[in-house]
């Protein structure tokens, strides 16, 4: 077992054992005890009472965060030549189809976000087996495949991000930098907890949000009381 050093175990005493915290609390003490020398993103993971296996108790879906992620999302649009100049003016960083469909299949994927329409999701769904293991395929569901190219660049350069649970139960998201305000990161975390709770499976039975952790980049985590965020 690694030895804590003497920074850790002071930032370890002040995250008191056992106890849950509510958001704004929790935001506050997570600025505190980050201590990476640069500016740290903000995690949240919450772990649900559902069953992955089963068709009926996916949850999935988007959020647009108040205050953004704190970092620039590079985004691909995949699309006609007609809507070209709709996804350059809404801010997309790259924008093609046949160029970036073949330096996707060279193994290129320095982007965030892809967005395409679907008429062309003929060629695009043949990315599938490289996109897919990267979280980076679009998906109608997500917003990601729409005709309205203009306003999806829009919305996930605001902030607007998607998530999924995984096998193990547990949805995982980057929710803002340690550089926001405590408020701003509590503001984030909650809606996107609300998002999650909106998106409870009518065949869950029992407690829903079994936890939730707030951490950054290196720092402890603190645990949320899911109970009150379920007021």
């Amino acid at each position: 077992m690694a030895k804590l050093t003497k920074n850790r175990k002071l930032v370890e005493e002040k995250i008191e054992e056992g106890k849950f915290y509510a958001l704004g609390e929790a935001a506050g003490l997570l600025k505190e005890v980050s201590t990476a020398k640069f500016d740290a993103s903000v995690d949240i993971d919450v772990r649900l009472g559902v069953d992955p296996r089963k068709a009926n108790q996916m949850v999935r879906g988007v959020v647009t965060l108040p205050h953004g992620t704190g970092r620039k999302t590079q985004v691909l649009v995949l699309c006609s030549p007609d809507k070209e100049e709709e996804a350059k003016a809404a801010g997309a960083d790259f924008v093609g189809l046949d160029d970036y469909i073949e330096k996707i299949e060279k193994g290129w994927t320095d982007i965030d976000v892809i967005i395409t329409m679907p008429p062309v999701m003929g060629k695009v769904g043949k990315l599938g087996k490289i996109l897919g293991p990267r979280g980076l395929m679009p998906n109608p569901k997500s917003g990601t495949v729409t005709m309205d190219i203009g306003k999806a660049v829009e919305d996930v350069k605001k902030g607007k991000i998607d998530f999924k649970v995984d096998k193990f139960g547990i949805i995982h998201s980057r929710i803002g930098k340690v550089s926001f305000k405590a408020e701003q990161i509590a503001e984030n975390a909650k809606e996107f907890l609300i998002t999650i709770i909106k998106l409870k499976p009518t065949s869950t039975k029992g407690t829903y949000l079994r936890s939730i952790h707030l951490s950054s980049s290196m720092s402890p985590s603190i645990k949320i009381d899911p109970k009150i965020t379920e007021d």
